[in-house]
């Protein structure tokens, strides 16, 4: 015989009222009635019909992920299955399940977020990058609906709901690091330039150079993607020059891995003969040869916040917009050299 609300009602000593809402997960019941509602529901295997609710409600208890194009290449860098670890954890705790758009074109994101805002496939979607005039998140704010924004918006600031790190101060203590090492001739290399991220952590680099009368050279930025093909076509520029720098900040960890791997093509040694320092701090960093001065920018927290903030708008049309700021860290490793001193060991 299946088991009903009813029943569920009676095992936890509460109206059946109750459980329905225990299952919307409604803000006005108590912690202590939901795991006694939510414990009486596992001991008498009791699921609720989701397609039911989602007619009754039009909730369909799914969240959207978006991904800038590409998303096989996203994949690869280990910020994403991190991010999405953290997003998963709260989905994971609030019955929510995952809906990943993996569009190969920007067409592609755009008519994948479409078909989720109008198919009712999600209640709201978190979106993992920051565009210059993205028409997905102008698409969505015109729409009204739910989303959250990893990153900092372009435009809109006061109207879009995003979690971030402050990138161009973590740019600035990094490059700072540097150049306390002695380093002069610092360059950039960063991913594509619509992304507000990478203009962010090339404005706090500048910000760096200027309060340490540095000059900024222009053939000492190298934009590309951010992937090992794109670090290795960047290096090749940089040490032709006459005067090649002696210090690189590079915008992302996986990109630093290439830029390594091609000096090593090039018999440049990291750190003896060139200084670099990173961003995000994914696993990699750790363990790659040499471990990677980087910024811990708590992807995982990143993800954990942006979640939690999505399912706060969808259970709240009427959440204002809020900006969520994760506190980022400098780790200190092996791939500067302080070069009017000795290499760190």
């Amino acid at each position: 015989m299946a088991i009903t609300i009813k029943d569920v009602a009676k095992a936890a000593k509460v109206a059946p009222s109750t459980v329905s809402r225990v299952i919307a997960d409604h803000p006005r019941i108590s912690e202590d009635t939901k795991k006694r509602v939510r414990k009486a529901m596992k001991e008498l295997g009791y699921h609720p019909n989701v397609n039911a609710r989602s007619l009754a409600n039009r909730s369909t208890q799914a969240l959207g992920i978006v991904m800038k194009s590409s998303a096989d290449k996203a994949l690869q860098n280990p910020f994403f299955p991190e991010v999405l670890r953290g997003i998963s954890s709260v989905a994971h705790q609030l019955d929510y399940s995952l809906y990943i758009s993996t569009g190969e074109t920007d067409e592609e994101v755009y008519e994948g977020v479409q078909r989720m805002v109008h198919g009712n496939r999600v209640d709201g979607i978190i979106l993992l990058y920051s565009r210059v005039d993205d028409p997905v998140a102008n698409y969505l704010l015109e729409k009204d609906f739910p989303f959250v924004l990893i990153g900092k918006p372009h435009g809109n600031m006061d109207k879009v709901t995003h979690v971030d790190n402050d990138n161009v101060s973590a740019s600035r203590d990094i490059t700072n690091l540097l150049i306390d090492e002695g380093h002069e001739r610092i360059a950039f290399i960063g991913g594509d330039t619509d992304l507000v991220v990478t203009l962010d952590r090339m404005q706090g680099y500048e910000l760096a150079l200027q309060e340490s009368e540095l000059p900024i050279k222009e053939d000492y930025y190298i934009h590309a993607e951010f992937l090992k093909s794109g670090g290795r076509e960047a290096v090749h520029q940089l040490f032709q020059l006459n005067e090649p720098p002696t210090g690189l900040v590079i915008a992302d960890d996986l990109m630093s891995i290439g830029v390594i791997t091609m000096l090593e093509e090039f018999g440049i040694r990291v750190p003896e003969d060139v200084s670099i320092v990173s961003f995000n701090n994914v696993y990699l960093s750790e363990i790659t040869r040499p471990p990677l001065t980087t910024i811990d920018i708590q992807i995982y927290e990143l993800g954990n916040q942006a979640a939690k903030c999505v399912i706060d708008k969808v259970c709240n049309k009427e959440e204002p917009a809020k900006r969520i700021i994760v506190p980022y860290h400098v780790m200190d490793r092996s791939s500067t050299k302080d070069i009017k001193g000795a290499s760190k060991k």
